[in-house]
């Protein structure tokens, strides 16, 4: 991690850079140095840095890459929203899947833009979230609209009868894009005990990892608001 202090004013806007890769920083940083209300304080490498140095120094926004060592940004952008609710995470990634959006909402993210974005939808977005806006790329966009727009699927009852109740409760929240972190939280269960009941429901889903696990709740119609158990 590398951050430095600057004396700055109320109206410039604090940023903290969070990526794997010092090129792609360096070029952040130049780009954002260009423009006089914003300040880069600090950079990091991995998911743990970008926690602590959002502690230490308070930026206003902290720029998320997803794919980091350690922690990844998804969990990352969890821990600084619960611990300070009022720094602004703005996800900028190369990934625009809808597994990795909707964690990255979930997890707290007030915004999401896909690597490549124009300079002025960077700016702007870094801009929008720390005045308490949320924004996301077009393409981002309109896949929350559509998911949101979609009716809530069915959930057929009879699905998985070889799952414990227990069992289907934790298949829905995965279902849902949770991960066992989260699983882990929201059901104050210990994180053995939530990896020991996702590889009994992958076995007894005869499924490889939690992509296919995925794939099969959602056909079932798990994974939407409301949950799955009964």
């Amino acid at each position: 991690m590398t951050a430095e202090r600057h004396p700055v004013e109320d109206a410039v806007t604090r940023v903290l850079i969070a990526d794997d890769h010092a090129a792609f920083r360096g070029g952040l940083r130049a780009l954002l140095d260009t423009v006089g209300d914003i300040v880069v304080v600090g950079e990091a490498e991995t998911g743990e840095a970008t926690v602590e140095a959002a502690r230490a120094l308070q930026p206003d926004v902290v720029l998320m890459d997803v794919n980091m060592p350690g922690i990844d940004g998804v969990e990352a952008t969890r821990r600084i929203v619960d611990a300070e609710p009022h720094i602004a995470v703005l996800v900028l990634t190369m990934h625009d899947d809808d597994e990795t959006v909707f964690a990255a909402v979930r997890a707290g993210a007030r915004g999401y833009l896909l690597k490549g974005a124009q300079r002025s939808e960077l700016v702007r977005a870094v801009r929008s979230v720390a005045a308490g806006e949320a924004i996301f790329g077009p393409g981002v966009a309109r896949r929350l609209m559509a998911y949101f727009s979609r009716p809530a699927p069915r959930v057929d009852p009879d699905a998985f009868p070889e799952l414990t109740e227990r069992e289907r409760e934790i298949l829905d929240m995965v279902a849902a894009g949770r991960s066992n972190g989260e699983i882990t939280a929201t059901l104050v269960l210990a994180p053995k005990t939530v990896r020991n009941h996702v590889s009994n429901i992958f076995a007894k889903l005869q499924v490889r990892d939690r992509s296919e696990a995925i794939v099969r709740a959602r056909e079932a119609g798990m994974g939407g608001e409301g949950g799955a158990t009964g």
